[in-house]
């Protein structure tokens, strides 16, 4: 039997699944294109809740955030760090060399932080700094003994940085990022959350700015893309120089996305639109030399399943569901008919909401009553709710019963969650 291939798992913060310059040519990510020619690019890729902390911890474990019992960021509401094992325990216990370097992000508990042979981020603080990150990462590489296998976790920071877009705002934009249709189009904001993020909360540094500053936010946005890109080249180069490349399998995905201007928001909030929800996501199997394109609705609780079959490692249950068979064309492969999502706070503004997508219509639902369904097909912009819509009833209908019987099975506390102001005041539900 050969040996179980390195593992190497690199993730960046806020990278939406168009962020890659093979997908809107705004973008200059050439070390992302070149590991995209020899990847299996999953197409359909979400992520489980457009926040760092809940979606890193389903990435760590392969269980959503209301079983991880992190569902806000650490420190604002909901945000309880990480209290269970990672899939670290079981790739050492599977003999392998763990290293982890870089965003952590889910608190300081012993048993979250277990399982890493050599760490920065996880017992040693925050660690937001990505060049450290990457020389740390390019050491271990240079230094992982050769033999046994090594898995290694690279957490990059940026591109979530745009935060710092009010010191750049006023500069004069370029106009090589156009802004998009939604941003220019009439969107009512049916959801109130979403009007009072852009006036009262984070989107107030650019809401009433006038349309150069929107481009600017754009640019922005690239410039943080291109610059994890090239962090990522260097891991990647690093690799190759090691002569252990061919027997290594990668990864490369985002915790969540950036509204990036689309639907006129940005940053990322109560509101589950594409553009936050879905991440890129490829995978490179040791020796894959062709791009491959699967379209199959993958979720970042697929992940610590995934590789923990590729490394033989024993896991105890999870949401998510091993990709393999979808990498490789052997064994049964998964089948998904919905992907879903959650969410819930932001500071101390508890917002829940729940979403269902499927290959047609997507269905937000908030704990405030509000709700959204859109047509991918007739609406891929999603400006146009139909939830109100008569015609459109029985959908959202059949939406709202598979999501309630997914919350059932899984036990989520949806329904019994509180709701709150923006300074974290309980406010009346209506559900």
């Amino acid at each position: 039997m050969p040996p179980p291939p390195n593992i190497l798992f690199i993730f960046t913060d806020q990278q939406h699944w168009q962020a890659i310059s093979e997908r809107d040519v705004t973008f200059r990510t050439p070390n992302l294109d070149r590991l995209s020619a020899v990847s299996t690019v999953f197409s359909r890729a979400y992520c489980p809740t457009p926040q760092c902390s809940p979606s890193r911890s389903s990435i760590m474990t392969g269980l959503y955030p209301s079983k991880t019992g992190v569902m806000g960021n650490v420190g604002a509401k909901g945000g309880e760090p990480l209290r269970m094992q990672t899939i670290a325990p079981a790739l050492q216990r599977a003999g392998y060399y763990t290293g982890y370097f870089g965003k952590w992000h889910l608190g300081s508990e012993a048993i979250a932080q277990a399982g890493w042979d050599v760490a920065d981020g996880p017992g040693l603080g925050e660690a937001f700094n990505d060049p450290n990150t990457t020389q740390r990462s390019v050491e271990f590489l240079q230094t992982a003994p050769e033999d046994k296998p090594f898995a290694l976790y690279v957490s990059l920071n940026d591109p979530h940085d745009i935060y710092h877009i009010p010191k750049v705002m006023h500069e004069p934009p370029s106009g090589e990022a156009p802004l998009p249709t939604s941003w220019s189009k009439d969107h009512a904001k049916t959801a109130k959350a979403q009007g009072q993020f852009m006036r009262e909360d984070q989107g107030k540094v650019i809401v009433d700015e006038p349309e150069q500053s929107w481009l600017r936010y754009r640019e922005y946005y690239r410039e943080k893309v291109a610059l994890v890109d090239g962090r990522i080249g260097e891991v990647l180069d690093a690799l190759e120089q090691t002569g252990r490349a061919e027997n290594t399998l990668i990864v490369f995905t985002s915790d969540h996305g950036d509204q990036d201007t689309q639907q006129r928001l940005i940053f990322k909030g109560p509101f589950m639109y594409d553009y936050t929800l879905r991440v890129p996501l490829m995978i490179k199997l040791p020796g894959q030399t062709a791009r491959r394109e699967c379209a199959f609705p993958s979720v970042n609780v697929d992940l610590v399943p995934t590789l923990a079959e590729v490394a033989g490692a024993v896991i105890g249950a999870v949401d998510g569901v091993s990709l393999l068979p979808l990498l490789t064309g052997q064994g049964e492969p998964p089948t998904r008919e919905f992907v879903f999502a959650q969410y819930y706070s932001k500071q101390q503004w508890v917002n829940p909401i729940r979403t269902v997508v499927g290959e047609r219509y997507k269905y937000n639902r908030y704990l405030s009553g509000e709700e959204e369904l859109y047509d991918f097909d007739a609406d891929p912009g999603e400006m146009n709710n139909l939830a109100a819509n008569p015609g459109h009833a029985d959908v959202k209908g059949a939406l709202l019963g598979a999501l309630e019987k997914w919350m059932l099975a899984n036990d989520d506390p949806f329904y019994t969650l509180g709701h709150t102001d923006r300074d974290g005041n309980p406010i009346e539900r209506h559900v």
